[in-house]
């Protein structure tokens, strides 16, 4: 009970701190917002909002859990990819576009990996979606290691025409790349499982599926040669 009354008041103390950054957003206050910003990241990983978007998740993860209980863990890291949501707005309303991106890159990763651990559907009010994240990162190709945890939220989640886009997005940077043509083909492979309602309501039939199967297994056999 003492554990999860210490998560609430976190959470509590968290959705307070988002008020204000909204106020000040409003007010277009971004180096205060900036600041405030700061506070919050040196009180969670010890570093400032640009230096916590170059930490790996290892190194970011053994910040977070320092004398913190582990059910406190998750709910710091959707925290922490708030944060950078809302630093990476900051900087891009003032046109920092090379701060806001590896913000946003972070952020983005940071909630697919918390999501791909447990209920994607169980989740704080403040956690930002992952569209959220994509909206804004949408100018530029997501880096490979990304667009694989988004491929297999979108399946998770039931969005397989999403999950499919995503993985021609990669195939169109490296359509020869045997890896990746296997990734494919195992992701086919698993929704030819599914129910014929399951994949038509994922705005993928299984009339489009099968092609695409073919057509990956063609290139693999190609490859081959």
């Amino acid at each position: 009970m003492i554990r999860r009354d210490y998560i609430l008041r976190m959470i509590d103390e968290f959705v307070q701190l988002l008020a204000r950054l909204k106020g000040l957003k409003q007010e277009h206050r971004w180096q205060e917002a900036a600041g405030t910003l700061d506070e919050q990241f040196h009180r969670l990983v010890g570093a400032g909002a640009q230096a916590a978007a170059q930490l790996s998740e290892t190194e970011i993860l053994a910040k977070l859990i320092q004398g913190e209980p582990t059910l406190a863990v998750r709910d710091k890291t959707l925290i922490l990819a708030a944060l950078l949501k809302e630093a990476g707005d900051v900087a891009a309303a003032q046109d920092l576009i090379e701060e806001s991106r590896p913000c946003y890159l972070k952020g983005l990763h940071l909630l697919l990996e918390t999501l791909g651990r447990g209920d994607v559907y169980e989740c704080p009010e403040f956690v930002p979606r992952v569209e959220m994240f994509v909206a804004v990162l949408q100018d530029s190709p997501l880096p490979f290691p990304t667009q694989g945890l988004l491929m297999e939220h979108y399946e998770r989640t039931g969005e397989f025409a999403k999950a499919e886009d995503t993985l021609f997005a990669m195939l169109d940077v490296e359509p020869n790349n045997p890896g990746l043509l296997e990734f494919g083909i195992s992701f086919y492979q698993r929704l030819q499982r599914q129910s014929d309602a399951a994949l038509s309501e994922g705005n993928l039939p299984r009339t489009e599926l099968e092609p695409a199967l073919a057509d990956l297994r063609d290139r693999k056999a190609a490859l081959a040669l």
